[in-house]
Protein backbone atom coordinates (compact mmCIF):
# COMPACT_ATOMS: atom_id res chain seq x y z
CA UNK A 1 0.00 0.00 0.00
CA UNK A 2 1.33 3.64 -0.98
CA UNK A 3 1.96 6.23 1.50
CA UNK A 4 0.58 9.51 0.47
CA UNK A 5 2.40 12.63 1.47
CA UNK A 6 0.70 15.99 1.51
CA UNK A 7 2.98 18.03 -0.67
CA UNK A 8 0.89 20.99 -1.27
CA UNK A 9 0.95 24.31 0.81
CA UNK A 10 -1.99 24.58 2.74
CA UNK A 11 -4.38 27.91 2.73
CA UNK A 12 -3.60 29.78 6.01
CA UNK A 13 -6.38 29.89 8.79
CA UNK A 14 -7.35 25.92 7.01
CA UNK A 15 -4.48 24.32 7.38
CA UNK A 16 -5.66 20.52 9.38
CA UNK A 17 -3.58 17.83 7.88
CA UNK A 18 0.25 17.19 9.17
CA UNK A 19 2.65 15.57 7.68
CA UNK A 20 4.24 12.84 10.08
CA UNK A 21 7.68 11.37 9.47
CA UNK A 22 6.44 7.45 9.84
CA UNK A 23 4.60 5.82 7.32
CA UNK A 24 0.99 5.30 8.27
CA UNK A 25 -0.29 1.57 8.53
CA UNK A 26 -3.04 1.43 6.23
CA UNK A 27 -6.63 0.16 7.30
CA UNK A 28 -7.92 -3.41 7.07
CA UNK A 29 -11.44 -4.20 6.54
CA UNK A 30 -13.75 -7.72 6.98
CA UNK A 31 -16.89 -8.15 4.76
CA UNK A 32 -20.02 -8.87 5.50
CA UNK A 33 -22.90 -9.20 2.80
CA UNK A 34 -26.61 -7.84 3.73
CA UNK A 35 -28.83 -9.83 2.09
CA UNK A 36 -32.67 -8.42 2.39
CA UNK A 37 -35.67 -11.48 2.16
CA UNK A 38 -38.58 -10.39 0.00
CA UNK A 39 -41.35 -12.09 -1.87
CA UNK A 40 -40.56 -11.41 -5.20
CA UNK A 41 -43.17 -10.67 -8.05
CA UNK A 42 -44.39 -13.03 -9.88
CA UNK A 43 -42.37 -14.95 -12.59
CA UNK A 44 -39.26 -13.17 -11.15
CA UNK A 45 -36.20 -15.33 -9.12
CA UNK A 46 -33.20 -14.86 -7.56
CA UNK A 47 -29.69 -16.93 -7.10
CA UNK A 48 -29.65 -17.35 -3.72
CA UNK A 49 -33.31 -17.10 -3.32
CA UNK A 50 -35.53 -15.01 -2.55
CA UNK A 51 -33.51 -12.18 -2.12
CA UNK A 52 -34.18 -8.23 -2.62
CA UNK A 53 -30.96 -6.88 -3.91
CA UNK A 54 -29.94 -3.58 -2.66
CA UNK A 55 -27.74 -0.69 -3.78
CA UNK A 56 -26.65 3.26 -2.82
CA UNK A 57 -26.43 2.35 0.67
CA UNK A 58 -25.98 4.38 3.41
CA UNK A 59 -24.77 4.17 7.24
CA UNK A 60 -24.94 6.20 10.73
CA UNK A 61 -24.18 5.92 13.94
CA UNK A 62 -26.22 7.00 17.20
CA UNK A 63 -25.92 6.97 21.10
CA UNK A 64 -25.50 3.56 22.69
CA UNK A 65 -23.27 3.58 19.12
CA UNK A 66 -26.20 1.74 17.50
CA UNK A 67 -25.86 1.74 13.52
CA UNK A 68 -28.02 2.03 11.04
CA UNK A 69 -27.84 0.68 7.28
CA UNK A 70 -30.09 1.37 4.44
CA UNK A 71 -30.37 0.08 0.98
CA UNK A 72 -32.35 0.71 -2.39
CA UNK A 73 -33.81 -3.04 -2.55
CA UNK A 74 -34.41 -4.29 -6.36
CA UNK A 75 -36.92 -6.85 -6.15
CA UNK A 76 -39.34 -5.46 -5.08
CA UNK A 77 -39.06 -1.90 -5.20
CA UNK A 78 -38.13 -0.91 -1.41
CA UNK A 79 -35.92 0.33 0.81
CA UNK A 80 -34.66 -1.69 3.09
CA UNK A 81 -33.25 -1.17 6.58
CA UNK A 82 -31.11 -3.01 9.07
CA UNK A 83 -30.08 -1.95 12.52
CA UNK A 84 -27.18 -3.38 15.46
CA UNK A 85 -23.96 -2.13 16.50
CA UNK A 86 -20.36 -1.99 15.21
CA UNK A 87 -19.24 -5.90 14.86
CA UNK A 88 -22.45 -7.76 14.23
CA UNK A 89 -22.12 -10.56 12.48
CA UNK A 90 -24.68 -11.04 11.30
CA UNK A 91 -26.03 -7.43 11.41
CA UNK A 92 -29.61 -7.34 11.97
CA UNK A 93 -32.40 -7.45 9.40
CA UNK A 94 -35.29 -4.72 10.54
CA UNK A 95 -37.35 -4.52 7.48
CA UNK A 96 -38.88 -2.53 4.45
CA UNK A 97 -39.55 0.29 5.08
CA UNK A 98 -41.74 2.56 2.84
CA UNK A 99 -44.31 -0.02 2.00
CA UNK A 100 -47.21 2.09 3.00
CA UNK A 101 -46.56 5.72 2.54
CA UNK A 102 -49.33 8.28 2.94
CA UNK A 103 -49.30 9.64 -0.18
CA UNK A 104 -52.61 11.49 -0.82
CA UNK A 105 -54.90 11.91 -4.03
CA UNK A 106 -57.14 10.40 -5.72
CA UNK A 107 -56.22 7.57 -7.92
CA UNK A 108 -52.44 7.59 -7.09
CA UNK A 109 -50.18 5.11 -6.74
CA UNK A 110 -46.95 5.69 -4.83
CA UNK A 111 -43.20 3.84 -4.48
CA UNK A 112 -40.74 4.70 -2.15
CA UNK A 113 -37.32 3.46 -3.21
CA UNK A 114 -36.24 6.43 -5.93
CA UNK A 115 -33.29 7.26 -2.73
CA UNK A 116 -32.52 7.45 0.24
CA UNK A 117 -30.68 8.65 3.58
CA UNK A 118 -30.03 7.91 6.86
CA UNK A 119 -29.66 9.14 10.12
CA UNK A 120 -30.00 8.33 14.04
CA UNK A 121 -30.61 11.25 16.46
CA UNK A 122 -29.41 12.09 20.10
CA UNK A 123 -32.61 10.06 21.07
CA UNK A 124 -31.99 7.15 19.40
CA UNK A 125 -34.62 7.62 16.78
CA UNK A 126 -33.97 6.26 13.18
CA UNK A 127 -34.65 9.05 10.80
CA UNK A 128 -34.95 8.09 7.17
CA UNK A 129 -35.41 10.30 3.78
CA UNK A 130 -36.96 8.53 1.03
CA UNK A 131 -37.48 9.68 -2.80
CA UNK A 132 -41.25 8.50 -3.54
CA UNK A 133 -41.85 8.04 -6.80
CA UNK A 134 -45.74 8.99 -7.75
CA UNK A 135 -47.97 7.72 -10.21
CA UNK A 136 -50.34 9.88 -10.54
CA UNK A 137 -54.19 8.91 -12.83
CA UNK A 138 -55.37 9.69 -15.50
CA UNK A 139 -52.20 9.52 -17.67
CA UNK A 140 -50.18 7.87 -15.63
CA UNK A 141 -48.20 10.88 -14.95
CA UNK A 142 -45.07 10.46 -12.52
CA UNK A 143 -44.01 12.71 -10.07
CA UNK A 144 -40.92 12.39 -7.19
CA UNK A 145 -41.80 13.71 -3.51
CA UNK A 146 -39.95 13.30 -0.61
CA UNK A 147 -41.27 11.36 2.95
CA UNK A 148 -39.80 10.69 6.66
CA UNK A 149 -40.18 7.42 8.19
CA UNK A 150 -39.22 8.03 11.27
CA UNK A 151 -38.54 4.64 13.83
CA UNK A 152 -38.15 5.60 17.99
CA UNK A 153 -35.38 4.23 19.64
CA UNK A 154 -37.61 1.51 21.22
CA UNK A 155 -38.96 0.16 17.58
CA UNK A 156 -38.51 -3.44 16.39
CA UNK A 157 -40.01 -3.43 13.28
CA UNK A 158 -41.42 -1.46 10.25
CA UNK A 159 -44.86 -1.04 12.23
CA UNK A 160 -43.31 0.58 15.09
CA UNK A 161 -42.51 3.55 12.65
CA UNK A 162 -44.29 6.47 11.02
CA UNK A 163 -44.08 8.26 7.54
CA UNK A 164 -45.03 11.73 6.59
CA UNK A 165 -44.71 13.48 3.33
CA UNK A 166 -42.79 16.92 2.41
CA UNK A 167 -43.08 17.35 -0.77
CA UNK A 168 -45.13 15.73 -3.78
CA UNK A 169 -44.27 18.51 -6.44
CA UNK A 170 -41.29 17.11 -7.91
CA UNK A 171 -37.92 16.45 -5.72
CA UNK A 172 -34.57 14.41 -6.70
CA UNK A 173 -32.17 13.32 -4.10
CA UNK A 174 -32.77 13.88 -0.37
CA UNK A 175 -30.13 14.11 2.19
CA UNK A 176 -30.66 13.95 6.23
CA UNK A 177 -28.50 15.16 9.07
CA UNK A 178 -28.92 15.33 12.90
CA UNK A 179 -27.66 17.43 15.52
CA UNK A 180 -29.18 16.42 19.29
CA UNK A 181 -32.69 15.75 18.31
CA UNK A 182 -32.55 18.68 15.44
CA UNK A 183 -32.68 17.57 12.06
CA UNK A 184 -32.49 18.85 8.27
CA UNK A 185 -33.42 17.42 5.08
CA UNK A 186 -32.39 18.63 1.79
CA UNK A 187 -33.12 17.53 -1.65
CA UNK A 188 -32.96 19.52 -5.05
CA UNK A 189 -36.63 20.99 -5.85
CA UNK A 190 -39.11 20.41 -9.21
CA UNK A 191 -37.96 20.78 -12.70
CA UNK A 192 -34.78 21.98 -13.46
CA UNK A 193 -33.93 24.85 -11.45
CA UNK A 194 -31.55 23.06 -9.55
CA UNK A 195 -32.46 24.79 -6.32
CA UNK A 196 -31.92 23.13 -3.17
CA UNK A 197 -34.91 22.75 -0.88
CA UNK A 198 -34.43 22.50 3.18
CA UNK A 199 -36.62 21.50 5.66
CA UNK A 200 -35.92 21.26 9.49
CA UNK A 201 -37.46 19.86 12.45
CA UNK A 202 -36.66 20.69 16.45
CA UNK A 203 -38.50 17.52 17.55
CA UNK A 204 -36.91 14.74 16.78
CA UNK A 205 -38.20 14.23 13.39
CA UNK A 206 -41.88 14.75 14.94
CA UNK A 207 -42.79 17.80 12.99
CA UNK A 208 -40.94 19.66 10.06
CA UNK A 209 -40.97 22.98 8.76
CA UNK A 210 -39.63 24.43 5.30
CA UNK A 211 -36.41 26.91 5.72
CA UNK A 212 -34.58 28.85 3.33
CA UNK A 213 -32.51 27.40 0.21
CA UNK A 214 -28.71 27.75 0.37
CA UNK A 215 -28.57 29.00 -3.06
CA UNK A 216 -30.68 32.23 -3.86
CA UNK A 217 -29.26 35.30 -2.62
CA UNK A 218 -25.28 34.34 -3.05
CA UNK A 219 -24.42 36.58 -5.80
CA UNK A 220 -22.48 35.11 -8.10
CA UNK A 221 -22.67 31.52 -6.51
CA UNK A 222 -26.29 31.73 -7.25
CA UNK A 223 -25.66 32.80 -11.14
CA UNK A 224 -23.42 29.15 -10.91
CA UNK A 225 -26.04 26.99 -9.56
CA UNK A 226 -29.36 27.46 -10.41
CA UNK A 227 -30.14 25.14 -13.32
CA UNK A 228 -26.67 23.97 -13.16
CA UNK A 229 -25.79 22.08 -9.90
CA UNK A 230 -25.65 18.59 -8.04
CA UNK A 231 -26.13 18.80 -4.46
CA UNK A 232 -24.25 16.44 -2.21
CA UNK A 233 -25.09 15.59 0.97
CA UNK A 234 -26.16 18.17 4.10
CA UNK A 235 -24.60 18.15 6.99
CA UNK A 236 -24.81 19.34 11.01
CA UNK A 237 -21.97 19.93 13.63
CA UNK A 238 -22.81 19.67 17.55
CA UNK A 239 -22.86 23.67 17.68
CA UNK A 240 -25.96 23.64 15.72
CA UNK A 241 -23.80 24.92 11.78
CA UNK A 242 -25.55 23.50 9.00
CA UNK A 243 -23.11 22.94 5.84
CA UNK A 244 -24.70 21.76 2.45
CA UNK A 245 -21.95 20.98 -0.35
CA UNK A 246 -22.52 21.42 -4.44
CA UNK A 247 -21.40 21.33 -7.24
CA UNK A 248 -22.08 23.82 -9.92
CA UNK A 249 -20.79 25.28 -13.36
CA UNK A 250 -20.05 28.26 -15.30
CA UNK A 251 -23.90 29.83 -16.24
CA UNK A 252 -22.19 31.65 -19.47
CA UNK A 253 -21.44 28.18 -21.09
CA UNK A 254 -22.78 25.35 -19.53
CA UNK A 255 -26.53 26.31 -18.17
CA UNK A 256 -28.55 23.49 -19.79
CA UNK A 257 -25.69 22.14 -22.06
CA UNK A 258 -23.84 20.13 -19.96
CA UNK A 259 -23.46 18.22 -16.41
CA UNK A 260 -19.72 18.62 -16.38
CA UNK A 261 -19.78 21.23 -13.01
CA UNK A 262 -16.21 22.55 -12.79
CA UNK A 263 -16.91 24.30 -9.02
CA UNK A 264 -17.15 22.99 -5.56
CA UNK A 265 -19.36 25.03 -2.88
CA UNK A 266 -19.91 24.71 0.62
CA UNK A 267 -23.12 26.70 1.54
CA UNK A 268 -23.54 27.52 5.74
CA UNK A 269 -26.04 28.54 7.96
CA UNK A 270 -25.64 29.27 11.15
CA UNK A 271 -29.62 29.84 12.26
CA UNK A 272 -30.91 26.73 11.57
CA UNK A 273 -31.28 26.91 7.84
CA UNK A 274 -33.47 30.58 7.79
CA UNK A 275 -30.10 32.26 5.80
CA UNK A 276 -27.35 30.78 4.15
CA UNK A 277 -23.77 32.16 3.07
CA UNK A 278 -21.83 30.36 0.73
CA UNK A 279 -18.05 29.64 0.01
CA UNK A 280 -15.95 28.58 -3.01
CA UNK A 281 -13.89 25.21 -1.89
CA UNK A 282 -12.13 24.83 -5.37
CA UNK A 283 -12.43 26.05 -8.91
CA UNK A 284 -11.16 23.55 -12.18
CA UNK A 285 -10.69 24.11 -15.60
CA UNK A 286 -13.89 24.66 -17.52
CA UNK A 287 -15.57 21.50 -18.68
CA UNK A 288 -13.95 19.63 -15.80
CA UNK A 289 -16.32 17.19 -14.47
CA UNK A 290 -16.57 16.91 -10.45
CA UNK A 291 -19.73 15.98 -9.53
CA UNK A 292 -19.10 12.30 -10.44
CA UNK A 293 -21.31 11.48 -8.18
CA UNK A 294 -21.92 13.16 -5.70
CA UNK A 295 -19.49 15.50 -3.93
CA UNK A 296 -19.33 14.74 -0.51
CA UNK A 297 -18.27 16.65 3.15
CA UNK A 298 -18.35 15.73 6.71
CA UNK A 299 -17.79 17.36 9.72
CA UNK A 300 -15.46 15.98 12.86
CA UNK A 301 -18.35 16.43 15.35
CA UNK A 302 -14.79 16.49 18.38
CA UNK A 303 -13.75 20.02 16.51
CA UNK A 304 -15.73 21.13 13.66
CA UNK A 305 -13.28 20.32 11.18
CA UNK A 306 -14.84 20.23 7.71
CA UNK A 307 -13.86 17.58 5.16
CA UNK A 308 -14.82 18.13 1.38
CA UNK A 309 -14.25 15.20 -0.83
CA UNK A 310 -14.85 15.11 -5.00
CA UNK A 311 -13.58 13.14 -7.87
CA UNK A 312 -12.55 13.74 -11.32
CA UNK A 313 -12.95 10.69 -12.19
CA UNK A 314 -9.21 10.05 -12.25
CA UNK A 315 -8.12 11.22 -8.43
CA UNK A 316 -10.11 11.61 -5.17
CA UNK A 317 -9.69 15.00 -3.67
CA UNK A 318 -9.80 16.24 -0.08
CA UNK A 319 -9.84 20.00 1.40
CA UNK A 320 -10.32 20.70 4.61
CA UNK A 321 -11.88 23.81 6.42
CA UNK A 322 -11.16 24.70 10.41
CA UNK A 323 -13.19 28.20 10.25
CA UNK A 324 -16.63 26.80 9.65
CA UNK A 325 -16.08 26.47 5.92
CA UNK A 326 -14.91 29.73 5.40
CA UNK A 327 -11.46 28.90 4.21
CA UNK A 328 -10.16 25.83 2.20
CA UNK A 329 -7.17 24.23 1.90
CA UNK A 330 -5.12 23.37 -1.22
CA UNK A 331 -6.82 19.92 -2.75
CA UNK A 332 -5.04 17.25 -1.93
CA UNK A 333 -5.37 14.05 -4.09
CA UNK A 334 -5.52 10.78 -1.91
CA UNK A 335 -6.25 8.22 -4.59
CA UNK A 336 -3.43 5.85 -5.79
CA UNK A 337 -5.28 4.21 -8.64
CA UNK A 338 -6.46 5.37 -11.87
CA UNK A 339 -10.08 5.68 -12.24
CA UNK A 340 -12.37 6.46 -9.14
CA UNK A 341 -15.75 7.20 -8.45
CA UNK A 342 -18.34 7.69 -5.83
CA UNK A 343 -16.45 9.32 -2.88
CA UNK A 344 -17.74 9.64 0.72
CA UNK A 345 -15.77 10.79 3.70
CA UNK A 346 -16.26 10.57 7.57
CA UNK A 347 -14.32 11.96 10.54
CA UNK A 348 -13.66 11.70 13.73
CA UNK A 349 -11.06 12.78 16.45
CA UNK A 350 -8.44 14.38 13.61
CA UNK A 351 -9.07 10.73 12.21
CA UNK A 352 -10.49 11.01 8.51
CA UNK A 353 -12.00 8.11 5.99
CA UNK A 354 -12.65 8.96 2.16
CA UNK A 355 -13.68 5.99 0.51
CA UNK A 356 -14.32 5.73 -3.19
CA UNK A 357 -14.97 2.71 -6.03
CA UNK A 358 -11.62 2.08 -8.20
CA UNK A 359 -10.32 0.68 -11.04
CA UNK A 360 -6.85 0.48 -12.62
CA UNK A 361 -8.82 0.84 -16.54
CA UNK A 362 -8.70 4.25 -17.80
CA UNK A 363 -12.54 4.93 -18.26
CA UNK A 364 -15.39 3.89 -16.71
CA UNK A 365 -16.84 3.28 -20.06
CA UNK A 366 -14.31 -0.11 -20.17
CA UNK A 367 -16.25 -3.48 -19.87
CA UNK A 368 -13.18 -5.11 -18.83
CA UNK A 369 -12.80 -2.70 -15.60
CA UNK A 370 -11.95 -4.07 -12.22
CA UNK A 371 -13.23 -1.88 -9.59
CA UNK A 372 -12.70 -2.34 -5.78
CA UNK A 373 -13.65 -0.13 -2.73
CA UNK A 374 -10.94 1.65 -1.35
CA UNK A 375 -10.24 3.53 2.23
CA UNK A 376 -7.75 6.55 2.14
CA UNK A 377 -7.53 7.23 5.56
CA UNK A 378 -5.88 10.08 7.78
CA UNK A 379 -4.41 9.23 10.91
CA UNK A 380 -1.50 9.85 12.94
CA UNK A 381 -0.44 12.94 11.08
CA UNK A 382 -0.28 10.27 7.57
CA UNK A 383 -2.23 9.18 4.33
CA UNK A 384 -2.60 5.52 3.70
CA UNK A 385 -4.61 3.51 1.26
CA UNK A 386 -6.29 0.27 1.82
CA UNK A 387 -8.42 -2.06 -0.21
CA UNK A 388 -11.89 -2.28 1.93
CA UNK A 389 -13.56 -5.01 -0.50
CA UNK A 390 -11.71 -8.73 -0.34
CA UNK A 391 -13.04 -9.14 -3.65
CA UNK A 392 -13.57 -6.84 -6.47
CA UNK A 393 -17.16 -5.17 -6.41
CA UNK A 394 -17.47 -4.96 -9.79
CA UNK A 395 -16.69 -5.70 -13.31
CA UNK A 396 -17.20 -4.05 -16.00
CA UNK A 397 -18.69 -0.17 -17.29
CA UNK A 398 -19.96 1.93 -14.05
CA UNK A 399 -22.42 4.41 -15.71
CA UNK A 400 -22.53 7.96 -13.88
CA UNK A 401 -25.58 9.38 -16.08
CA UNK A 402 -28.25 8.91 -13.35
CA UNK A 403 -31.53 7.70 -14.37
CA UNK A 404 -30.50 8.29 -17.92
CA UNK A 405 -28.35 5.21 -17.96
CA UNK A 406 -29.86 2.37 -19.87
CA UNK A 407 -27.59 -0.38 -17.90
CA UNK A 408 -24.29 -0.77 -16.36
CA UNK A 409 -25.91 1.14 -13.37
CA UNK A 410 -25.94 -1.64 -10.29
CA UNK A 411 -23.61 0.71 -8.30
CA UNK A 412 -26.40 3.21 -8.59
CA UNK A 413 -24.62 6.60 -7.45
CA UNK A 414 -23.06 6.21 -4.64
CA UNK A 415 -21.97 4.20 -0.92
CA UNK A 416 -21.27 5.41 2.50
CA UNK A 417 -18.59 5.41 5.48
CA UNK A 418 -19.14 6.42 8.97
CA UNK A 419 -16.77 6.07 12.11
CA UNK A 420 -18.00 4.11 15.17
CA UNK A 421 -17.77 6.75 17.82
CA UNK A 422 -17.06 4.21 20.23
CA UNK A 423 -13.81 3.14 18.78
CA UNK A 424 -13.17 5.09 16.14
CA UNK A 425 -13.07 2.81 13.81
CA UNK A 426 -14.81 3.01 10.12
CA UNK A 427 -17.81 1.48 8.74
CA UNK A 428 -18.45 1.17 4.83
CA UNK A 429 -21.48 0.13 3.35
CA UNK A 430 -20.49 -0.43 -0.27
CA UNK A 431 -22.41 -2.23 -3.45
CA UNK A 432 -21.45 -5.66 -5.05
CA UNK A 433 -22.72 -6.95 -7.83
CA UNK A 434 -21.03 -9.95 -8.55
CA UNK A 435 -22.71 -12.10 -5.83
CA UNK A 436 -25.69 -12.84 -6.96
CA UNK A 437 -28.53 -12.92 -9.83
CA UNK A 438 -31.98 -12.56 -10.89
CA UNK A 439 -34.12 -13.70 -13.63
CA UNK A 440 -37.24 -12.31 -15.39
CA UNK A 441 -39.90 -13.97 -17.21
CA UNK A 442 -37.85 -13.71 -20.22
CA UNK A 443 -35.50 -16.33 -18.70
CA UNK A 444 -32.33 -14.22 -19.15
CA UNK A 445 -30.11 -13.66 -15.81
CA UNK A 446 -29.24 -10.67 -14.58
CA UNK A 447 -26.52 -8.89 -11.71
CA UNK A 448 -28.35 -8.66 -8.90
CA UNK A 449 -26.42 -6.17 -6.41
CA UNK A 450 -26.05 -6.31 -2.95
CA UNK A 451 -24.50 -4.39 -0.07
CA UNK A 452 -21.62 -5.54 1.99
CA UNK A 453 -20.82 -3.86 5.01
CA UNK A 454 -17.08 -3.44 5.97
CA UNK A 455 -15.96 -2.80 9.77
CA UNK A 456 -12.14 -1.65 10.50
CA UNK A 457 -10.08 -3.97 11.92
Amino acid sequence: MLRLAIAAALAAGATLFVVAPASAAPPTFSNQVLRAPATLPPGYSTSPPGQSGDSEPAIDFGPGNTMAVDGLGWLPFQVNLWKGHFGDDPLAYFGPMDTSLPIQGQGRINLGDGDADVEVTSAGTILLTDLDIIFNRPGFFVTLGVSITRCPASATGPSDCTSQVLDTAGADRPWITTAGTNAWVSYHDSGNSSLIRVWRSTDDGQTWTQVASPIPGQGSVTGDATFNSTAGPIVADPTGNVYQVFAAGQPSVQKGTTADFNNIYVARSTDGGNTWTSHLVYHATLFTNLANIFPALAVDPSNGALYAAWTDRHGVSVSSSSDDGTSWSTPLVVSNVTTTVMPWVAALNGKVDVVYYGSTAASTNDPTAVWNTYDSQFQGGAWSVGLVSNTPNRIGIVCLNGSACRSDRELLDLFEVAEDPANGKAAVVYTDSTLDTWTGPDGNSHQLPEIVLAYEQ
